[in-house]
């Protein structure tokens, strides 16, 4: 209890001289990623999307062999950005280049070198979870949208995309918290966060556990926050369920047959569905009895 009692009377001796600091570091650290996880899903998306465009057998020859080539080169870049530490990652971009160009090619704003080195992070795990969404629709509804006469783009845009934007949501938000955490190896370029701002502090007065626990909450907050924020959006995303559904086409709409998700199921005993079942099934069971008589 006496070192529960030591803990947070260092804490809150810590928070007192460097309370601008540790602001200052979550700033920074949740524009990073932030800024960062909306350009890496514009790449996962783009890619997403060049990666699931289809060709078959009579697909024009140099159409498909640009498309085979598009997927080797999405195919790479996934591969080598999902196998290596972002933390590598930062430095053979940030010093890599300025290596191999003779300092011709070199960041002058670290701002901008951490935000290119988490957007192409985070794109590489966007561009499978895009094209596990987009696969995951329903291939009548691409049937059904060729149908009607539209063409590849707009059914992406109008069909497909939609629905699986709406599957990869979570991913989206994943992906994110991931970023608020590993925002803190950019140190290794120099770019201060929060992180960054923790080891500052401990150097200057070694009391290195206390910091350490002031960064555990002040991580845990942020990633708290963002998830109850996100689940927020998911149900902007889901509408409303109270809506009525039209009952005008016999063909279409059977009495006591459709129920909203949130309501149950027909295995759920307490669920409405249920009900409506049961009733449904003596109106048959009294329609068979009339016919049989």
């Amino acid at each position: 209890m006496e070192k529960l009692i030591q803990l947070g009377s260092d804490m809150s001796l810590l928070w007192s001289n460097y309370s601008s600091a540790y602001l200052g570091g979550i700033r920074s650290t949740l524009i990073l990623a932030l800024v960062a996880t909306v350009i890496g899903c514009i790449i996962g998306l783009i890619c997403g999307i060049l990666n699931t465009i289809p060709y078959n057998a009579y697909t024009p020859k140099p159409k498909k062999f640009l498309l085979k080539l598009i997927r080797l080169i999405i195919r790479v870049y996934v591969e080598v950005f999902r196998g290596t530490p972002m933390v590598l990652q930062a430095v053979f971009i940030y010093y890599g280049l300025p290596y191999f160009s003779g300092n011709t090619m070199r960041f002058n704003s670290l701002w901008v070198a951490a935000i290119l080195i988490v957007s192409i992070n985070t794109g590489a795990y966007m561009a499978e979870s895009v094209r596990g969404g987009i696969i995951s629709i329903d291939p009548g509804q691409t049937e059904g949208a060729k149908a009607i006469g539209m063409t590849h783009v707009q059914t992406m845009t109008s069909v497909i995309l939609p629905q699986a934007l709406r599957n990869i949501m979570p991913q989206i938000g994943n992906n994110f918290i991931i970023n608020v955490k590993d925002t803190s190896v950019m140190f290794i370029i120099g770019f201060t966060e929060f992180f960054a701002f923790h080891r500052y502090i401990t150097g200057v007065n070694n009391m290195y556990f206390p910091s350490a626990a002031i960064e555990m909450i002040g991580y845990l907050c942020m990633t708290l926050i963002a998830s109850f924020i996100l689940r927020w959006i998911e149900r902007r995303m889901d509408g409303n369920d109270s809506y009525e559904l039209v009952q005008s086409d016999s063909l279409v709409m059977g009495e006591g047959m459709y129920e909203h998700p949130n309501r149950g199921t027909p295995f759920d005993e307490y669920s409405k569905q249920k009900g409506t079942l049961e009733k449904a099934s003596e109106k048959e069971r009294r329609f068979s009895s009339k016919g049989g008589r």
